[in-house]
């Protein structure tokens, strides 16, 4: 039987031990959970409701350069081969990329945004704003820098 311990830090305030609901990552996960949550129900409201907020993986590097090839792509994205293959089948099943052969390397394949995703792209811009302000109200701006820095601290273990 696995026990928790409550440790109290300065103040004698209770700090999250590793099993709680409180530890770091289960925090993380809930955060980012919350996050695509108000994702999803904002693109939905928008019209987008097929943009899940996982295919910001792949329509965000193809945001900032079209047409790359699938490994590059999966690069990007930080993602494996095989997810990434998965994510492009699922994007394309959506419309929302499609797929063509690479004229410099006709066993690659190249992953190109649709219209439609064309189109998605202010509409997921604003609503990505939209989120940052809630965000930066409950925060204030000094420590939503800060959050950010300490976000990237932590991607980079």
């Amino acid at each position: 039987m696995v026990t928790k311990q409550r440790q109290t830090g300065g103040g004698g305030r209770a700090t999250a031990g590793p099993l709680d609901r409180g530890n770091l990552g289960f925090r993380l996960a809930k955060a980012s959970q919350r996050w695509n949550e108000l994702l999803a129900l904002r693109f939905r409201r928008e019209g987008y409701a097929e943009v899940r907020p996982s295919y910001g993986s792949i329509l965000v590097p193809l945001f900032e350069e079209d047409g790359l090839r699938m490994g590059e792509l999966a690069r990007r994205a930080g993602l494996s081969k095989q997810t990434m293959t998965t994510m492009v089948r699922l994007l394309e099943r959506d419309g929302l990329v499609g797929r063509a052969p690479d004229p410099d390397d006709g066993r690659a394949s190249l992953v190109f945004l649709t219209e439609r995703s064309r189109e998605f792209a202010p509409v997921a811009a604003r609503v990505v704003r939209e989120i940052e302000a809630l965000v930066e109200e409950r925060l204030g701006p000094r420590d939503v820098i800060r959050f950010h820095r300490f976000l990237e601290e932590v991607q980079s273990l």
